[in-house]
């Protein structure tokens, strides 16, 4: 009090030389008695639970679980399903819980665990409990490189669906999708038509990919709603390297193949391609890639003549019949003239020297022919669109 008051008499001293003597004790008063009276007590924070998805309609299971305090903390929480409890963890806090895993389809959720309101009051998690749809339609994407892998410079990357997906739906999966690469690599997502297995989305880099390169390839996909199409199952996650680079330059007019390894000619073969004059005939001008391969396959053409006629050493590089495959028949016209219904043709010892050192992504650039390469050759026509047209078959609108 003494202190107040030497205060007052201060302020009423310096009050005195200005005139306002009255209104300036007074204010000093009153500020004395603010200063030793108790202000208004903080609100009480009140007290809310919360857990989300909600009991009612079922959840996607994308949707991630969570369980929220407005004060105190949680302890103990568990969600528990159908098989067993799911993985989750506590925010830093100790006020939230979320699951860190997806949930399951058709199942149904369980809350269990203590909400710590204060060091007196403890209260029990109400279970809440809540179900996750059972989908009429799924879909489970399929991915034409495996795991571990090492493929090709020219390899595409195909992500396909098991039907037609509108344009809100392919946007939705572009969205998800992603491509990690060890060295910085241009490439771009596009949609490319599948009138007979319905939907794929195929991955290219603008030009060849480097060699030695680690490749990612990742989709959160799984619980994804795809509309009519139904409820993907099913992730992507694939990681794969680029082995050496090989490239097949293959020159109708000359007659021969030859293997290009890391910029240097490793191998020439004489060779006869698809004849020049009939356009069902002809071999396609244009980057082919090595699809796959088999010691022994049975080809068939009834509008010319031939039914499960076996050929050896096939590598297989268009879906339209197109092979660079062991032909004896065609040992005349090898290195001279092109008689063969498509394929190249080449001798036993040369098909079989290539087929061991072909690899699914090799390039096969066919030139020289007087038909190109186009979709309606089968899957892998990716390197015959230009990159400006590549970049426009996104389903995503263009960034600016």
């Amino acid at each position: 009090m003494l202190v107040a008051l030497a205060a007052l008499v201060a302020g009423a001293t310096a009050a005195v030389a200005e005139g306002r003597v009255g209104d300036s004790l007074a204010r000093n008063i009153a500020g004395a008695v603010d200063r030793f009276t108790p202000g208004p007590a903080a609100p009480a924070v009140p007290e809310i639970l919360t857990t989300s998805p909600r009991p009612g309609p079922a959840a996607g299971p994308r949707e991630p679980a969570t369980a929220e305090v407005s004060t105190g903390r949680l302890e103990n929480v568990t969600l528990t399903g159908d098989d067993g409890p799911v993985p989750g963890a506590p925010s830093p806090d100790g006020r939230s819980w979320t699951t860190t895993a997806p949930l399951e389809f058709d199942t149904t959720y369980r809350w269990s665990g203590t909400w710590v309101v204060d060091e007196e009051t403890r209260r029990p998690l109400a279970e809440d409990a809540f179900t996750t749809v059972d989908p009429e339609e799924t879909l489970e994407p399929t991915v034409n490189i495996r795991d571990g892998a090492e493929v090709g410079v020219g390899a595409p990357v195909a992500v396909s669906f098991a039907a037609n997906l509108s344009d809100e739906a392919k946007a939705a999966v572009e969205r998800e999708l992603s491509v990690e690469t060890s060295t910085p690599v241009e490439g771009a997502w596009a949609w490319l038509p599948d009138d007979a297995d319905g939907s794929r989305v195929h991955y290219r880099p603008k030009s060849y990919w480097p060699s030695g390169t680690e490749v990612r390839v990742h989709g959160a996909l799984r619980g994804l709603d795809l509309g009519e199409a139904g409820w993907v199952t099913e992730d992507v996650d694939r990681s794969f390297a680029i082995g050496t680079s090989r490239i097949v330059k293959a020159d109708t007019q000359s007659h021969q193949i030859a293997v290009v390894e890391n910029g240097q000619e490793i191998a020439r073969y004489d060779a006869s391609y698809g004849l020049d004059s009939d356009p069902n005939r002809v071999t396609r001008s244009g980057v082919h890639v090595v699809m796959n391969k088999a010691q022994k396959v049975l080809m068939t053409n009834e509008a010319y003549g031939y039914v499960d006629e076996p050929q050896f050493w096939a590598v297989r590089i268009s879906n339209n019949g197109e092979y660079i495959h062991a032909n004896p028949s065609s040992s005349y016209a090898q290195g001279n003239s092109n008689v063969s219904h498509g394929c190249i043709n080449l001798s036993n010892r040369d098909a079989k020297e290539f087929f061991a050192m072909a690899t699914f992504g090799d390039p096969v650039e066919v030139t020289g022919s007087s038909e190109p390469l186009t979709q309606r050759d089968g899957d892998y026509y990716d390197w015959a669109i230009p990159w400006d047209e590549w970049t426009t078959m996104s389903a995503l609108p263009p960034v600016t």
